[in-house]
């Protein structure tokens, strides 16, 4: 869905329990002439974001300065900026403009009259983001302050006095609130090396290294002078190997160092990414036998050659020479873990635990059947069956490149590979791979070999899963949740619908509206603060609210209420007012956005989206506050809020 609403920002220092993102300091300069400069700092956490005022609309906010007019200056050309950095932004998923660390803006203006000069406020209006959460202000600055302050605090006008008033909720029960879960527990790390690992299991059933592994194993027990050298020596080894892998990700370290965000940079490029689906397409006919990849031959040669010095530099030499030869398996492997890795949050730092979990899964078996010798009996031959493994794993590696060729559409905008047309190159490819295992069809120089029972398995499993593609395809709902994050999201569809609430359910974006409905219909409020522009709202909305446990107590046992923080409606001039928080500080509250942002800040001492508050009507909360999670933790903690709820004495008014 185009993202076409611009999303609205309020101030920072909402009180000492928000932890904010940027700060921002001004000053003034006189230069000759009656000329001023108007000088912006913003100061930036780690890991945020503070989004340029040329950044794409399209994606993040914007920053933006608007200037009070008056009639005593004008400016002087436009506002000028510090350098930024354009880079694939993972939380909407295009490439934007941002500032890491600092920024500062210089705005040039005259005084054309000295006699009339009067306070000059400029209002800043910002979004930040880091990996998970996006937050968005008002800042609101003052030069040539008159004498309308005192001691930094404005007195407010009796109507704006009165909203401020009503803006603040007296909640029951606020301990649910020192408990609030506002952790998302991921486990990425933990993923990311298992995927590695599992890369690695697929590379030991290939012809490059299974046949390596009694030949190894064998040779450093026959070597050895006694059983336990032997022994020691194909741990060392496997060791080796695992040290190997894990040394190739040491230069995207050294990478990550320099600039955090070069890595994600590089593997979101639409350019890149066409390489990627390029070289991954020609990985994939390499694992079909049309040709072979290999390194140059002198490496193979010079690591052989060390391998035959005596002690542990010989044996680590002889990680190195399997390392090279089995390049043309364990390449393509690698390089979907290298390309994968990139792309995630964790940068460098998920490569290496990839590349660990490669070598772990890689050196295992050696170290393994070292201590276990009479076990090596128990292998499988080598034989045509490492040629299957090798053919699917070109059907892989070309699913795979599909994934590549959709970031660069996704983040180009060509409407290439909307999610159906993505779904359905990926049932041709699994009915490709399903007649190929069933032995309709071979590849270039490969021999026949004897349909065998794992063989029949295997495709009557790609047959199931095509099946489940083609249902996904045609399915009205989305049936695919299981492939989250690989095909394009369901907005970007050929048959995307606007809502105006999420999955069709009846909600209100008006707290006193939404309040009085909850009254009537004798039910409890679920307050959702939300944004237009929230990608983890969304991901909240289709995979967490759809689920079938959580979706009918959401239907019928809550009164829904979303909140939206960055909606820059205006609010009716009569609806406008000015929140002056305990610090001083004045905001005006002249949108929807802002209200709602205010709201959630004073009420709730946070300010990220999605958080979603369980409360009755007259303000009792029924549970403690939750943000992003999955469908297990949701379920149980909205029927956590019901039971609450049961055992208040005011159950009774409500329906059960």
């Amino acid at each position: 869905m185009k993202k076409w609403v611009i999303l609205f920002l309020w101030s920072t220092l909402l009180s000492a329990q928000i932890e904010e993102p940027v700060t921002w300091e001004t000053s003034i300069e006189a230069r000759e002439n009656n000329i001023y400069q108007l000088l912006f700092k913003a100061t930036i956490a780690p890991k945020w974001h503070l989004y340029s005022q040329d950044s794409d609309p399209e994606g993040a906010i914007p920053t933006e300065f608007i200037f009070e007019e008056q009639s005593f200056y004008k400016k002087i050309g436009k506002l000028e900026e510090s350098p930024s950095i354009v880079a694939f932004d993972s939380v909407f998923e295009m490439d934007l403009t941002f500032f890491n660390d600092e920024a500062t803006f210089k705005q040039l203006i005259e005084i054309t009259n000295p006699d009339l000069i009067k306070e000059l406020k400029v209002e800043v209006n910002y979004q930040a983001c880091d990996d998970e959460l996006c937050i968005f202000r008002t800042e609101n600055f003052s030069f040539f302050k008159d004498e309308t302050e005192q001691n930094g605090v404005l007195e407010l006008d009796p109507e704006s006095q009165k909203r401020s008033k009503a803006l603040k909720l007296e909640l029951k029960d606020t301990a649910y609130l020192e408990k609030a879960q506002m952790e998302e527990g991921t486990y990425s790390f933990l993923n990311i090396f298992l995927l590695g690992f599992f890369g690695g299991l697929l590379a030991l059933l290939t012809p490059c290294v299974f046949p390596m592994i009694p030949l190894t194993v064998s040779f450093f027990l026959k070597q050895a002078s006694t059983p336990s050298k032997g022994i020691f020596n194909a741990l060392l080894y496997a060791f080796f190997i695992v040290l190997i892998y894990g040394l190739l990700s040491l230069p995207f370290h050294f990478i990550d160092s320099l600039n955090p965000e070069i890595l994600n940079t590089l593997a979101t490029n639409v350019f890149l990414n066409i390489l990627f689906f390029v070289v991954f397409v020609f990985f994939a006919f390499s694992f079909f036998g049309f040709y072979e990849l290999t390194l140059p031959a002198r490496w193979g040669d010079r690591t052989d050659k060390a391998s035959t010095l005596n002690g542990m530099v010989g044996i680590f030499f002889m990680a190195v020479t399997l390392a090279i030869v089995s390049f043309s398996c364990t390449g393509p492997i690698l390089g979907s873990l290298l390309a994968g890795s990139l792309t995630a949050e964790g940068g460098a730092t998920q490569l290496s635990l990839g590349m660990l979990g490669f070598g772990v899964s890689l050196g295992l078996p050696f170290g393994l059947f070292a201590l276990f010798p009479n076990t090596l009996k128990a292998l499988p031959k080598s034989g045509g069956w490492m040629t299957t493994v090798k053919v699917i794993l070109g059907f892989l590696e070309l699913a795979l490149a599909l994934k590549f060729l959709s970031n660069a559409d996704l983040v180009a905008h060509w409407g290439l590979l909307k999610r159906e047309t993505f779904i359905a190159i990926w049932i041709l490819i699994s009915l490709a791979l399903t007649l190929y295992l069933f032995g309709l069809y071979r590849f270039k120089n490969e021999v026949k070999a004897p349909i065998n029972k794992t063989r029949i398995g295997l495709g009557i499993g790609m047959l199931f899963f095509s099946s489940f593609l083609i249902n996904g395809l045609l399915a009205k709902e989305n049936t695919l949740k299981l492939l989250s994050g690989f095909p394009p999201p369901e907005f970007y569809s050929l048959r995307a619908q606007d809502s105006d609430c999420p999955l069709g359910l009846e909600c209100y974006k008006d707290f006193e509206t939404g309040v009085a409905a909850a009254r009537v219909a004798k039910k409890p409020i679920l307050l959702d603060f939300t944004g237009w522009a929230c990608v983890n709202c969304r991901k909240m909305e289709e995979n967490v609210w759809s689920s079938p446990e959580v979706y009918p107590l959401l239907r019928d046992d809550f009164v829904v209420i979303s909140l939206y923080v960055d909606d820059r409606e205006p609010l009716s001039k009569t609806a406008q007012f000015d929140f002056q928080y305990p610090n001083g500080r004045i905001k005006k509250i002249n949108t929807i956005g802002k209200k709602w942002a205010t709201f959630q800040a004073i009420n709730f001492n946070t300010a990220s989206q999605p958080f979603y508050v369980q409360m009755t009507p007259e303000g009792r909360l029924l549970n403690s506050p939750i943000q992003y999670t999955d469908v297990t933790s949701f379920h149980k903690w909205l029927l956590q809020g019901l039971g609450n709820l049961k055992k208040q004495p005011q159950a009774k008014y409500f329906k059960f």
